[in-house]
């Protein structure tokens, strides 16, 4: 029941499904469990799937040659996570997306999501929505690194997710920001002091 609530939530800004339609669209989730630093994909594999976080962190990460990895993206409760790229071209993953805390993920598989295409249209419309979303972060993100300074950065992470810094260590968000964990106290410094 309380998948199917989480799930509903999520989708209710987008799509409005019947109730026979959302439970055949829950059912197709599975609940999958991940501890802290577990994967839920790891670089080099095939995303054939979608998970939306009921609870939990996770970061979504690019290892380097030199053995560091760059933070690219965070997810949070009620947000949906995947690799896109891996997901849409069938090919392995660049990144990784692991769990920073204990999390649990509603899962559904690629190959479920395209029946549902077909079964239910308006689930097709809901895949089509949360891809273009998708799309104009990836974007925005882009255009951020490219004209923002770190402190305007910083500043726009913390209008979108305020409780990140009770979530997410330090280390994480300089990385993802592009700076180092000293330019990062000496911003939150100038903001707050």
């Amino acid at each position: 029941m309380e998948k199917t609530i989480k799930i509903q939530a999520a989708i209710a800004s987008i799509v409005s499904l019947s109730e026979e339609e959302l439970l055949t669209f829950c059912d197709a989730f599975s609940i999958k469990s991940l501890k802290k630093n577990e994967y839920f994909l790891q670089e080099g594999e095939v995303c054939d799937y979608i998970g939306l976080l009921s609870f939990g962190v996770m970061i979504y990460t690019k290892p380097l040659e030199n053995g560091d990895e760059v933070t690219v993206h965070f997810a949070f409760e009620g947000d949906w996570v995947n690799n896109n790229l891996s997901r849409l071209s069938n090919t392995p993953s660049a990144i990784s997306i692991k769990a920073i805390d204990d999390s649990e993920i509603f899962v559904i598989k690629q190959r479920d999501i395209e029946e549902l295409y077909h079964k239910i249209p308006r689930i097709e419309r809901l895949g089509r929505i949360l891809t273009e979303r998708s799309f104009v972060k990836f974007v925005e993100q882009t255009l951020d690194f490219q004209i923002l300074t770190a402190k305007e950065r910083y500043e726009n992470l913390l209008k979108c997710h305020p409780e990140i810094f009770q979530k997410v260590q330090l280390y994480h968000i300089a990385n993802y920001l592009g700076i180092a964990p000293k330019s990062l106290s000496r911003i939150r410094k100038e903001l707050f002091d």
